[in-house]
């Protein structure tokens, strides 16, 4: 990909300053929460991941969801 001319960044420049993009706060992500895990918990964690074929996150909801579940009980 050819780099741009100073001339076409200057044009590129001013037309996003002058046109900025809109932007609708209902269809904003929430923020990523970060959870720090030692090294053993992350270790099962990724295993698990791998065998069970689903990402860290969903296997970390559903250990929650059962946890809440067995609570209620």
């Amino acid at each position: 990909m050819p780099r741009m001319t100073e001339k076409e960044a200057d044009a590129l420049d001013e037309l996003v300053t002058k046109n900025p993009p809109r932007v609708d706060p209902s269809k904003a992500r929430q923020a990523a929460r970060m959870v720090s895990l030692d090294d053993l918990s992350a270790d099962y964690l990724f295993a698990l991941s791998a065998s069970i074929h689903k990402t860290p996150s969903q296997i970390i909801s559903d250990m929650v969801r059962e946890k809440i579940m067995s609570s209620q009980k």
